[in-house]
């Protein structure tokens, strides 16, 4: 493979925002899209969190579809369910783009995390991360389920191995976490502003 696994999302997430700095539907769906590939290496481990990061850019994507100029721009996607009070709806498109970023969110810690913390086992930057991000948003359930799963997190250095591919892996994950931090932000600011942001799940 040319570079790492992390080599077309971090391509991706070049081109997510337009010149006027707005975040574009189309190209950020992308560059969410090429991290499920990075998160296929963690096997049974990260199923849910794949399920859940690719059902929610499936639910964007067909929104987009039915009109792509007018939800060319990211948040055009969500604004009709604000205005129409719909958005809190398990089924809505900014309940999606929530749950999409709080995934990532998620992801992005547990990269820093292997980055930071050379001698933690897998199984610990997963749970770390979780602790810190998608946590708080979980009921029992999703919480008991995410702890069995992390039991069957990878070996480290295998794990390691299997993403480097021909490139620099720790610049790569770095890279990752820079690029898309930001992004992550900037949506959670929105969607905070629109009284989305403390929604938990069910």
């Amino acid at each position: 493979m040319e570079g790492t696994v992390f080599t077309p999302a971090l391509e991706g997430s070049q081109h997510v925002k337009s010149e006027a700095g707005e975040i574009l539907t189309k190209p950020f769906l992308e560059a969410c899209k090429h991290i499920l590939p990075v998160i296929d290496k963690f096997g049974a481990a990260m199923a849910l969190v794949k399920n859940d990061i690719g059902g929610n850019i499936t639910r964007l994507e067909t929104k987009y579809s039915s009109n792509p100029a007018g939800f060319n721009y990211l948040y055009n996607l969500v604004k009709p369910e604000i205005e129409t009070k719909t958005a809190k709806g398990s089924s809505s498109c900014t309940n999606g783009l929530l749950w999409l970023t709080r995934a990532i969110d998620f992801l992005v810690e547990l990269f820093r995390n292997l980055l930071e913390h050379q001698d933690w086992a897998m199984s610990r930057a997963c749970t770390e991360a979780y602790g810190k991000t998608l946590k708080k948003w979980h009921g029992w359930l999703a919480s008991s389920s995410f702890s069995v799963a992390m039991k069957l997190a990878p070996d480290r250095k295998k794990f390691m191995e299997v993403i480097s591919g021909n490139g620099n892996v720790e610049a790569d994950i770095d890279k990752f976490c820079t690029s898309f931090s930001p992004l992550l932000q900037e949506i959670h600011k929105f969607l905070a502003s629109v009284g989305m942001d403390d929604l938990k799940a069910s």
